[in-house]
């Protein structure tokens, strides 16, 4: 019997592993490839002993073949599947879907996810939804869901497909589906959401550095935000990790990370002390998020 523990914040914790890191390159990319491998297999081990139990994952690349090659055993991590395109109709949707799991090197999967909410919006989300349904009822995934964005109405489509779980991007500077209510909604209907996007796209770290052009405008905005968190003493990873977490409706934080020193990084900023601030103060003007920085901001990992 497990004996009862106080809940941690790493129950929370998810990871999306970058294979091909562009925020740091020597992480898989310059290895040989028994290197990247051996690295793929500390990043999963060093994960596996934090406590983190959630992996997600995509079907580009070969990124699912090389987890299914590194996984620790016996591994301990439930998987998140994503779906290819409705483009090419449901009948690759669903082969896709199933060839997932065979190149992760796994019986069945923990919940497949809509790769994108217009597919369940268009002429076939039916038909796409209920071979979703299909694959559920085999056994071959716990669960269901989609991915979304807040322009996307979720909580509509949720009342429409009855989903398990949401993703949505969920961060420190844009903290919409929390502030219009789109979180207390998702949960009234008894829908899990997965946050993705927390760091958002690493804004909160560029300091003394040129931000991306479509992001220039903000740039008072983002120093005042950072001023206020070294002004608390906090570190803005920790920030954004507290804000998510803290979210009483949020029942996963994917953090994409690219190596093993990157998830310990997150894992110790999850494990620290929640601060005591006022997020409403630290976020972007919801009408700012909803420009040009929308894309970078909100981009879901």
């Amino acid at each position: 019997m497990i004996p009862n523990r106080n809940p941690s914040p790493i129950d929370k914790l998810a990871v999306a592993v970058v294979h091909e890191p562009v925020r740091a390159p020597s992480a898989y990319a310059p290895l040989p490839a028994g290197a990247r491998e051996e690295a793929l297999r500390f990043l999963l081990q060093t994960a596996a002993d934090a406590g983190v139990t959630l992996v997600a994952t995509k079907p580009d690349g070969d990124g699912e073949r090389r987890l299914g090659q590194a996984w620790p055993f016996p591994s301990p991590f439930q998987v998140t599947v994503r779906t290819v395109s409705i483009t090419d109709g449901v009948d690759r949707v669903e082969a896709r879907a199933r060839r997932s799991l065979e190149r992760l090197g796994l019986p069945r999967g923990d919940t497949l996810l809509v790769s994108c909410a217009g597919d369940l919006a268009g002429a076939e989300g039916r038909a796409l939804w209920d071979r979703l349904e299909a694959l559920k009822a085999r056994g071959l995934y716990r669960r269901i869901g989609f991915r979304a964005g807040i322009e996307d109405g979720p909580a509509l489509l949720a009342r429409r497909f009855q989903p398990d779980v949401i993703e949505l991007p969920i961060n420190l500077l844009d903290q919409r589906t929390q502030h219009a209510g789109v979180l207390s909604e998702l949960a009234a209907l008894g829908v899990d959401v997965h946050a993705t996007s927390v760091f958002a796209d690493g804004l909160l770290f560029i300091s003394g550095e040129p931000l991306p052009p479509e992001m220039a405008g903000h740039a008072h905005a983002l120093s005042r935000i950072r001023r206020r968190l070294a002004e608390a003493r906090i570190d803005p990873m920790q920030a954004t990790l507290a804000y998510v977490m803290g979210l009483p409706e949020v029942s996963a934080v994917v953090a994409s990370v690219a190596s093993a020193a990157e998830l310990r990084a997150v894992v110790a900023a999850a494990n620290a002390p929640t601060p005591a601030l006022d997020w409403a103060a630290l976020q972007l003007e919801p009408a700012t998020v909803a420009a040009a920085g929308l894309r970078r901001i909100s981009s879901a990992a």
